[in-house]
């Protein structure tokens, strides 16, 4: 009697066998099993809580006053101007959070389970940006709480709802930006040291936190292609009034066109990984 040694069939290929409705059940339960695990542990959710908070308080007490002045008004006028501002960095500083998680998975061999069940690999990135997206959503319901008590006045809630709808369209089509770094980087630390050089840059070479007129010559320009201006002008413009037109189509185009590129470069680096 001779035994027989079982050989797993490496070459099979999930996605190609899983209809449509399939792919959501998975997405479901993988979201279900990521929240489960932010139950277990509620640390996760420290940035998502401070972050807005910090943020707030830093820039309206610290800069409020004297960049208040500039605008007329104080800092009462600097919070009316900085808060539309922090809500579009808001789905950034989320984006990057989902690189980090996502390479501290592969490193602890999370992503070798999911990649040998029979599931979707797109599952996986689809449930991933779900629960950022709803950390996302918790950290601007936060930065709303400090808003108000600093003198934020909410004039127009439709406004309001359809920035933070932008804002997470925005924050999920970067957010494949950093899971196709959190596949292909070694580590956790070299996720977050490109993405402070990524980030910096566009967060302080922006409108957020500061009107562009006296800026150089030449960031003004970098300023007027800068998705996260576009961003938070059309944030403030939907949520104070004003023009938001153009700067709506930036920020949906930038948006279509990093989802379009990033997202397949994702799911098949995450597919082909060793």
């Amino acid at each position: 009697m001779s035994a027989t040694t079982y050989t797993p069939d490496t070459t099979y290929t999930p996605d190609a066998r899983i209809t449509p409705r399939a792919h959501l059940r998975h997405t479901g339960a993988l979201i279900r099993r990521n929240l489960l695990w932010i139950r277990q542990d509620p640390e996760s959710m420290f940035d998502a809580i401070l972050f807005p908070i910090v943020f707030t308080l830093l820039f309206v007490y610290v800069f409020g006053g004297s960049i208040g002045q500039s605008l007329g008004g104080g800092q009462q006028a600097y919070v009316q101007y900085v808060i539309p501002g922090l809500m579009a960095m808001m789905g950034m500083n989320m984006a990057q959070g989902v690189g980090t998680g996502f390479n501290q998975d592969f490193n602890s061999g999370v992503m070798d389970r999911f990649r040998s069940l029979p599931i979707g690999r797109g599952s996986v990135l689809f449930a991933k940006i779900a629960v950022e997206l709803l950390r996302m959503l918790f950290a601007t319901a936060v930065l709303m709480v400090v808003a108000v008590l600093v003198g934020f006045d909410i004039t127009d809630w439709a406004g309001l709802l359809a920035s933070v709808g932008l804002s997470a369209v925005f924050g999920s089509a970067l957010m494949w930006v950093f899971l196709t770094l959190g596949v292909i980087m070694k580590n956790a630390q070299s996720v977050q040291a490109m993405g402070f050089l990524v980030l910096m840059p566009l967060q302080f070479g922006s409108s957020i936190f500061a009107p562009t007129d006296s800026m150089p010559g030449w960031l003004q320009a970098f300023t007027d292609y800068n998705p996260l201006s576009s961003l938070a002008d059309t944030a403030r413009g939907l949520m104070l009034g004003g023009p938001i037109a153009h700067d709506l189509w930036v920020t949906l185009a930038w948006s279509a066109v990093l989802t379009a590129v990033m997202a397949p470069v994702a799911i098949h680096k995450f597919r082909t990984k060793s």
